[in-house]
């Protein structure tokens, strides 16, 4: 076997299993559309990153040397890339069952930063392996442009992810509502003008690693307003954006390697963090460009009907066993969980009482809205841990059609996602999507307080005359409602 069959025949390997890489990401975000299939898209997305760890290996480890009497391979490294990937993985698992399905949203955030940290750091070293092996001259224009793109879109991924995080998590050195200051729009404006004119000035004159840092450097400043000025209400929305940072930072690193898998990887991850965002934006009724500059919350808080003319008087509050003997002439019962239910770790009674009503012969459903937690899909993945079938999850256009027809509506930890102001034109939530629960016969509002919700405004659901205010722990009510509905 000459030299140049076996390097050809080792390129034949690296790109077959870059190939099947692909096509299990691909089929992986397939799957990922549904609940159903949604755990088995994951699982064939982590075989294809496994895969493509493998042919890593095979690519970057395998040196082959020719000389006077043979041709050899060999396999250069191989300790530290097992290491690294050793390291990842332990990280990895230790990360995933270590974290509350409360705390995914900040998991998934901080898996965000890193991706585009290691992308802005992996195409910087390549950029100064290539400076210090040729002549800066020789370095390709689309390379050079590539490695702008990975530096400036994982800096700003990198440190917007550790913002959200930080705003999710609770950390008091980061506050949760947006901080806004006159001219913020014009700073985010005049750095992002700043990161594209150094990226010019590094693509015309390569020949410095420096420029490249300071191109970090501005990202990474950039990520920070980006994201302290956006509110908790906006958190789903952001966190779907800076996975598609993440994806684009990758796909951006692919190019700068020419790593064919880096780049198709990255590419759906950019694609589809897009759209989900898009998603996300319609079911807020929210423009991408107003949660990226806009904030939500702070001062429209302030606005409109306050807390205390709207509740004073008109607040109904039952108690367990009165909701119990409503329930017990009920025939439909959609339970509409949002954020507090996870927080309270009420996923299992209410799991309980819908297969206590269930057995008595009354229809229960689940009535989803898009940004019901703290990420996308986030109350999916809490009610199916539970077993509860996902066919009985409606989406909000598929479940709102059916609340005039529903006998009792149970909300429990939900707030602006079904505040009926959405309704008005001078609300701040005003054309905001929301789960007409207030047609309901009748709408049982658990909650702790009358405290408002991520959007800091009061909610005229509370004071209708058809709902009933069942204040306390959202775990120890549902409970107490399990038990008096079981000894009816």
């Amino acid at each position: 076997m000459d030299y140049q069959t076996l390097f050809d025949a080792k390129e034949v390997v690296v790109g077959l299993l870059y190939l099947l890489s692909a096509v299990f990401f691909i089929i992986g975000i397939k799957n990922l559309s549904k609940p159903k299939t949604a755990p088995r898209g994951n699982m064939l997305g982590a075989a294809g990153m496994l895969i493509a760890f493998l042919t890593a290996f095979i690519d970057f480890g395998v040196h082959i040397d020719v000389d006077a009497e043979a041709i050899t391979a060999t396999f250069d490294y191989w300790y530290i890339l097992l290491a690294a990937i050793g390291l990842g993985a332990v990280i990895g698992v230790w990360s995933a069952l270590g974290v509350k399905m409360t705390g995914m949203p900040q998991m998934v955030a901080i898996f965000n930063g890193f991706g585009g940290g290691a992308s802005l750091l992996v195409a910087g070293v390549f950029y100064q392996f290539e400076l210090e092996s040729t002549s800066a001259s020789e370095l390709a224009i689309p390379m050079l442009i590539a490695t702008v793109l990975s530096g400036l879109i994982g800096a700003v991924t990198f440190s917007g992810s550790l913002i959200a995080y930080g705003k999710l998590q609770g950390l008091k050195i980061i506050p949760g509502k947006p901080v806004n200051y006159t001219g913020d729009l014009v700073v985010k404006l005049l750095l992002l003008t700043g990161a594209a004119v150094l990226g010019i000035i590094m693509v015309l004159n390569p020949g410095m690693i420096g420029w490249y840092w300071l191109i970090v450097g501005v990202g990474v400043l950039l990520g920070v307003l980006l994201v302290i000025g956006i509110g908790g209400a906006d958190m789903p929305v952001v966190i779907s954006l800076l996975n598609s940072y993440s994806g684009l930072a990758a796909a951006a690193t692919g190019f700068v390697l020419g790593n064919v898998v880096l780049i198709i990887a990255g590419s759906l991850v950019g694609a589809s963090g897009l759209i989900l965002t898009m998603i996300m934006c319609k079911a807020m009724n929210r423009s991408l460009i107003n949660v990226l500059f806009g904030g939500f919350g702070g001062d429209n808080a302030s606005s409109g009907e306050s807390a205390d003319s709207m509740y004073e008087g008109k607040i109904t509050q039952t108690s367990s066993e009165e909701v119990a003997m409503v329930l017990e002439s009920a025939r439909r019962v959609v339970f509409v969980p949002g954020y507090g239910m996870a927080v309270a770790r009420a996923a299992t009674p209410v799991r309980q009482l819908s297969e206590a009503l269930e057995k008595a012969g009354v229809e229960v459903a689940f009535g989803i809205h898009p940004v019901a937690g703290r990420m996308p899909g986030h109350m999916n993945v809490l009610l199916a841990e539970e077993s509860i079938p996902y066919d009985k999850l409606l989406d909000l256009d598929t479940v709102n059609p059916t609340f005039r027809q529903t006998d009792v509506v149970i909300v429990i930890g939900a707030n602006d996602v079904v505040n009926p102001s959405a309704r008005d034109a001078d609300s701040p939530i005003s054309g905001m999507p929301i789960l007409d629960v207030d047609q309901a016969q009748t709408c049982v509002v658990i909650k702790r307080s009358l405290s408002p919700g991520f959007a800091g405004i009061p909610n005229p659901l509370f004071a209708k005359d058809n709902t009933l205010m069942l204040f306390g722990d959202g775990k120890k009510m549902m409970e107490e409602l399990v038990k008096e509905y079981k000894e009816l």
